[in-house]
């Protein structure tokens, strides 16, 4: 064994050790998260619908207020019941981590928060060591790139909080997705560091892959929001028409963002990456005209790439037309993000073509 075989082996353990510690910190990161969403304060929108439902059921208790005038009575009427925001009103301040929370939750926000920081570190100090290992870029197999890929989606998280958008309500749901898509990689995807095919060996891979892995990071945080937007709709709406939600539904739900918020966010996600998946697309055309001499050729990775395209078109589309907004432009959203889940795993796993390298 040459120096160099043992230097990459011993970076390669280095590596796995470091992926399995970046668990073992969003595990107790994840563990925060619950602590906050348990102890925390609700939502302010949820504060502040509760204050005006409970000063709406007073005044209805309570016979109509008449008051005489010259010449006759005058009625007032009950005061409306507002129970959620309304579409394209400004931002509000909402959800874990808002103006207006409790010390308590405030500081398992904190703490949740500092642990994702420390997890990200190490998971992406895991990744450069699986580069080092195998100089090259990390995205050679399928669990170098969802090793890679779950630490581009922690990173959008953490940017957001960066510039102060109030995001903290996303930290539960990303952290515990991230334990299962490493949890599958450790266990199911693991692939012991090898070098690239010949069709591989080119500068493309560092860019049509690397925006591939941030659009899919970017497309899983605005379906997470998407998904979320759903269940805060329906209580709304079961709110709205004097309905009462379960203890566990009102507990989880009232410490989420308005559903407006949720759909703005969703939807600014996505389109804001939309143009860089096409790109991500242009890229991988030049890329298979510089290597297998057409730049396209209907191969099932390049078909579901172009009816991911399609969907995510079909959803800013819909998202900008009267009578689709909402829910229905919500369930193409995740349709889009269902076709791209396929286009990795699907096609990646059960479908033969000219991406099929390295197993998985």
């Amino acid at each position: 064994m040459t120096l160099a075989t043992a230097t990459n082996e011993h970076l390669a353990n280095i590596s796995n050790t470091l992926i399995y510690s970046a668990m073992a910190v969003y595990t107790l990161a994840f563990f925060a998260y619950i602590a906050e969403w348990l102890f925390g304060s609700r939502s302010k929108v949820a504060r502040t619908a509760a204050a005006l439902t409970e000063k709406t059921e007073k005044a209805q208790a309570a016979p109509a207020v008449t008051v005489k005038k010259a010449g006759g009575t005058t009625v007032l009427e009950r005061p409306q019941v507002v129970t959620r925001s309304a579409v394209g009103s400004r931002d509000v301040p909402d959800g874990p981590g808002a103006h207006g929370g409790d010390e308590q939750g405030d500081l398992y926000g904190r703490i949740a928060v500092s642990l994702t920081v420390l997890a990200w570190a190490i998971e992406a100090t895991g990744v450069v060591s699986r580069a080092l290992s195998v100089r090259r870029a990390p995205w050679g197999n399928m669990y170098e790139f969802n090793i890679t890929f779950s630490t581009v989606a922690v990173g959008v998280f953490l940017v957001l909080l960066v510039l102060k958008k109030n995001v903290r309500w996303l930290g539960l749901p990303l952290v515990t997705t991230v334990l299962l898509d490493l949890g599958l990689a450790v266990t199911v995807l693991y692939t012991a560091s090898d070098q690239l095919v010949p069709a591989l060996h080119s500068y493309w891979l560092y860019i049509h892959v690397s925006t591939a892995i941030i659009c899919g990071a970017v497309f899983y945080v605005g379906a997470v929001g998407t998904l979320l937007y759903l269940f805060k709709d329906s209580y709304e709406n079961k709110l709205a028409s004097g309905g009462k939600p379960g203890r566990f539904a009102t507990s989880v739900m009232e410490r989420l963002p308005a559903s407006a918020s949720l759909d703005k966010f969703s939807y600014r996600v996505n389109a804001a990456v939309f143009p860089l998946w096409t790109f991500t697309i242009i890229a991988g055309a030049i890329w298979a005209g510089d290597a297998w001499g057409r730049y396209w050729g209907w191969d099932p990775k390049e078909t579901w790439a172009f009816i991911t395209w399609v969907a995510y078109a079909c959803y800013l589309h819909a998202r900008a037309t009267a009578g689709w907004k909402g829910r229905k432009a919500a369930y193409i959203a995740l349709i889009a993000f269902g076709c791209w889940l396929f286009n990795y795993y699907g096609v990646n796993i059960f479908v033969s073509g000219k991406h099929s390298y390295a197993g998985v």
